[in-house]
């Protein structure tokens, strides 16, 4: 067709469709301009983000690395590599406003954690997939970006596509903290995978996946809110980090300890005289406690309190028996 046929078209023919476009084919309302925010709201709005490095979550994504180009390769048959592109921190409203369309939207749940997260993924990759598992031949560019929603048997494919990346993802987060992630739903639009408050912080994974010729990216996003439980875990430098702490030390003192020896006493009784009467005492002079040989002793240690006792003999000596266990707190 020569430029003179092109121009002869009408103007809805020849429409060349932006991000802007395929947000209005969707349904999405483009956000009106608003006017300079000042003050407290500023502030609060502000797009400066603290980027809180987690060592061992790239420790994670790297060893899903590996394990996950290997459960593809097994899925879908053909040779691909995975690629970890940048773990980072950003607000999770921010991402999802810059979340290309159309996509897909894997919500999963954490239990351990009682929180979600989710797993997104572009057109390019959802195209080659899909492709990939029904039989497409290598080297083959992906279908265009039609503006129509995925078919059923696209979202089923691509899930299981997402519960084979969670299933990774769980296992290589095993070595910090063992967690079962649940692919609950899968969305196409950003609106209704809101897990998080737009101003909350997220932590973003980013993997690119190349499948000879075709292929596209997925990102991981955790909230802080859902990975808040093994925080301090993820800021370790390496596995088993204890900030400068020697394990020897631990375990020398705790053997020590164990070994060392206390006094104890079982208080038969306790009884208030005056003093002219104490005084007075003779040899063989009997002392009247008012207690029965059947009641239980108090078992103490430097005057605290450890438990309960029964007095009996064992082997010719004097003893007692614990009531109950130290580890419990004060007796009653």
């Amino acid at each position: 067709m020569s430029a003179n046929d092109a121009a002869s078209l009408p103007d809805e023919l020849t429409e060349t469709f932006d991000q802007a476009g395929i947000d209005a084919m969707f349904g999405f309302d483009t956000k009106p301009a608003r006017a300079p925010v000042t003050g407290l709201k500023a502030l609060l709005e502000t797009h400066i983000v603290n980027h809180e490095r987690l060592p061992m979550l790239e420790v994670v994504c790297e060893r899903m690395v590996r394990t996950l180009a290997t459960s593809l390769r097994n899925l879908t048959s053909d040779a691909l590599d995975v690629h970890l592109v940048s773990v980072g921190t950003r607000r999770f409203g921010d991402f999802m406003d810059r979340l290309p369309l159309p996509t897909m939207i894997g919500i999963f749940h954490v239990a351990e954690w009682e929180n979600y997260g989710a797993l997104t993924v572009d057109s390019g990759l959802i195209y080659a997939m899909v492709d990939s598992l029904l039989g497409g031949r290598p080297g083959v560019t992906a279908a265009p970006i039609e503006g129509r929603s995925f078919t059923a048997i696209e979202t089923m494919l691509v899930g299981k596509m997402i519960e084979q990346t969670l299933a990774d993802f769980a296992a290589s987060f095993a070595v910090i903290e063992p967690a079962e992630m649940t692919l609950e739903r899968v969305e196409t639009m950003p609106r209704f995978a809101a897990i998080a408050a737009p101003s909350n912080m997220a932590v973003v994974a980013s993997f690119r996946i190349d499948m000879e010729g075709r292929g596209g990216g997925f990102d991981i996003v955790l909230p802080f809110a859902t990975i808040d439980p093994v925080r301090d875990k993820l800021v370790q430098r390496f596995a088993g980090d204890k900030l400068g702490r020697d394990p020897r030390w631990e375990r020398h003192m705790t053997n020590e300890l164990l070994a060392s020896e206390v006094q104890v006493e079982a208080v038969l009784g306790e009884r208030l005289m005056r003093v002219q009467d104490y005084m007075a005492f003779t040899v063989g002079q009997t002392i009247s406690l008012d207690r029965d040989p059947n009641d239980p002793l108090m078992l103490a240690c430097n005057n605290v309190p450890l438990g309960k006792v029964q007095i009996g003999r064992r082997s010719g000596l004097l003893a007692v028996q614990m009531l109950n266990t130290i580890n419990k707190g004060k007796p009653a």
